[in-house]
């Protein structure tokens, strides 16, 4: 199911707020002359108050079309920024493209965005019913094929894992056994039928298939081995002194980012379930700028729901050489590769 990209959206939308921005700007800490990776542009908040808050460059990376739409009209009113199209993960490929093979900040704000939760026609929300699609970007296979191809096995697994949600087999289940008579099309429907699948409500706070709807865009777009690879390529581009700052959404990112900057920070052995335990400790790549993950204020949930789950954490990049382990997001899952996009 492919949905088509006009580039037409508002390069300013009302209503996008970014997330725990005074905490961003305090630990990135842009200086005149300085070049900063945005690596996930969206709705551009980051990208304009560090632009403003320093006579720097931002090169401003994002894989949705909607999002460098918004970056060209930005770069309109600051010259000083570079949109590119792209993913994250690959950002040291990005850069040296564009001639800045260093920065002096990377910052990254991993998941879907306000702008693409709110587009229906995204399929990233069943709050308004759309085509069941979730893609960042424009190609690939959607999460109407998933939902309607992939082995029930499989499936459960993806919502057990990506979406921790305890009632994984009997959702799976209920969609393998929907999906033969008819295909699943619309995000309405597939929630509808999860809320059936887990008994309804019962007064839950949240919808019963919100962590069905999370689990199956974290796996469309793979977004922990984004991240993943994010993460390294950070490692790659920024200079001795350089910051990393990294605002994430839920327990599955933060875990991700929280073991890997202690690795790279020297706080556990350098080492993982892929690779044997050095003999001898790397240097740290990385020190930490906080030692735990900083939250957002009570103030900003109040007037921003969306930030409640939010955590920033960040570190500043040593003169040691980057890390050679790959990059682990510690799940095992089958390779979306092996679906085929729906025409």
């Amino acid at each position: 199911m492919m949905v088509a990209r006009t580039g037409t959206r508002s390069p300013a939308a009302p209503g996008h707020l970014p997330v725990m921005l005074a905490e961003v700007l305090q630990t990135l800490a842009p200086a005149d002359g300085d070049v900063i990776a945005d690596g996930t542009f969206g709705g551009g908040g980051y990208t304009r108050a560090i632009l403003k808050a320093a006579n720097c460059s931002v090169i401003g990376i994002d894989r949705d079309l909607d999002a460098i739409v918004r970056a060209e009209a930005l770069a309109a009113e600051f010259p000083r920024l570079v949109p590119l199209l792209g993913r994250f993960g690959d950002m040291d490929t990005l850069l040296a493209q564009a001639g800045h093979p260093k920065v002096d900040g990377v910052v990254l704000d991993i998941g879907v965005s306000s702008f693409q939760i709110d587009e229906a026609e995204r399929g990233f929300s069943f709050m308004k019913d759309g085509p069941l699609d979730m893609r960042m970007g424009a190609a690939g296979p959607s999460a109407a094929d998933v939902v309607n191809k992939m082995a029930e096995r499989d499936l459960a697994n993806i919502i057990f894992r990506l979406g921790e949600e305890r009632n994984a087999r009997r959702i799976a289940r209920s969609i393998a056994e929907r999906r033969g008579s008819q295909p699943f099309e619309t995000t309405a429907d597939l929630a509808a039928l999860v809320e059936v699948a887990v008994g309804g409500r019962r007064g839950a706070r949240t919808h019963p298939a919100t962590h069905t709807f999370q689990a199956i865009r974290m796996y469309v777009n793979d977004e922990l081995g984004e991240l993943a690879r994010g993460l390294r390529a950070a490692e790659e581009v920024l200079k001795p002194g350089g910051r990393l700052v990294v605002v994430t959404f839920h327990s599955l990112e933060d875990r991700l980012v929280k073991q890997w900057l202690r690795e790279r920070t020297g706080g556990v052995p350098a080492g993982s379930r892929h690779v044997p335990l050095l003999a001898k400790p790397r240097p740290p790549s990385f020190e930490q700028i906080t030692n735990k993950a900083l939250q957002p204020s009570e103030k900003e949930v109040e007037t921003n729901p969306r930030a409640r789950s939010a955590r920033l954490r960040a570190a500043v990049r040593t003169e040691a050489a980057a890390f050679a382990s790959p990059a682990d997001d510690g799940m095992d899952l089958p390779p979306i590769t092996e679906l085929e996009a729906s025409p």
